[in-house]
């Protein structure tokens, strides 16, 4: 009997930011692993935009199969709308034979939020807790679209979740600070504060928050990015998925 030729399943790139905080790869690598746990079988290499390595581009001209790019970002910014097809064009271009898909950014989806609430839990707080009040804390965005998601969730928990308030602070380009938020909790009666990071990986953005509510709240409880969760490992092979369908 002629055996059947085995099927490679297409490389998944995962396309992250990148940070000179050596935390961040780390972190990165830490969802790489997960997602090759999660399907042995399947090719899954890290690539950056830019401050880590492997760079997208690199990654790019040495993968030998099919691939589906997968952003490893929260919302649909500069870096999805330009950065990445600028780079998968560039790539097209030096590779005319190149075969590769390119996937819906993370958010939004639930997930998401369920990631940031684990984190939350992780570091002991979890809804119900009237005394407690968190700051979501986002990148900012010269697009509003991407900030008008992390307000949403704001809101979202602010209404379920039991706590003193939520309140969303953002690290660079729109409002509320790191200070105005805690001041803003404060105000709602919040006695303790805890920071619920909307990022994926520890970075220079999110120090800045941190750093914002930690001048006047030394004590706040800090949660950790949602990093290598369950959940994003469920999210990054779905959007794989999804992309592989429609390619093929």
């Amino acid at each position: 009997m002629q055996r059947r030729p085995r099927l490679v399943s297409p490389t998944l790139v995962a396309v992250a930011h990148g940070s000179r905080d050596p935390r961040s790869p780390a972190t990165i690598d830490s969802l790489v692993a997960g997602l090759r746990r999660a399907r042995p079988s399947m090719p899954v290499l890290p690539a950056y935009l830019e401050l880590s390595a492997p760079p997208l581009d690199e990654v790019l001209d040495e993968v030998d199969t099919e691939s589906v790019l997968v952003p490893l970002l929260l919302g649909h910014a500069y870096h999805a709308g330009v950065d990445i097809p600028t780079a998968v064009e560039r790539a097209r271009r030096r590779r005319p034979s190149l075969r590769v898909a390119v996937a819906d950014v993370l958010g939004p989806d639930e997930r998401l939020e369920s990631a940031a609430l684990r984190r939350l839990a992780e570091a002991g707080i979890r809804p119900g807790t009237p005394e407690v009040g968190v700051v979501l804390a986002g990148a900012g965005s010269s697009q509003e679209q991407s900030n008008s998601l992390v307000r949403r969730v704001a809101e979202d928990w602010a209404r379920h979740h039991g706590w003193a308030g939520v309140v969303p602070a953002f690290a660079s380009a729109t409002g509320p600070t790191a200070a105005e938020a805690v001041a803003e909790l404060r105000a709602a009666g919040a006695e303790r504060i805890a920071v619920a990071p909307w990022f994926l990986a520890p970075g220079l953005l999110l120090n800045r928050v941190i750093e914002g509510v930690r001048a006047d709240e030394p004590a706040a409880v800090l949660a950790e990015p949602m990093g290598a969760a369950p959940e994003l490992v469920d999210l990054v092979l779905d959007r794989y998925a999804a992309a592989a369908r429609s390619s093929g």
